[in-house]
């Protein structure tokens, strides 16, 4: 008689996305630019581990103008599009 299975077992087992889901996330730069995917891909990874250190300047000299708000939140978001291409480099 086999034993039920562990909680970390239903644990894990839950936690993984369905591989018909990831494969579609990854797969959509591939569909729209198939030879600039891989490059494209590099770029935004190495970008978001770059991108940070615009912020110490920033932030050390203070967000006192507009003009300082406004390219820190443009850094962010900037930051945040590069995260989100580059998450599946070299997977």
């Amino acid at each position: 008689m086999a034993s039920p299975p562990s909680l970390s077992d239903q644990r894990s087992a839950s936690s993984n996305p369905p591989s018909d889901r990831r494969d579609d996330e990854s797969g959509r730069l591939e569909r729209a630019a198939p030879g600039l995917a891989t490059p494209i891909r590099a770029v935004g990874f190495w970008a978001a581990i770059a991108m940070p250190i615009l912020y110490v300047p920033l932030l050390a000299t203070g967000l006192s103008s507009s003009l300082d708000g406004v390219l820190f939140l443009a850094l962010i978001v900037g930051n945040l599009l590069a995260l989100y291409v580059g998450h599946a480099h070299r997977r």
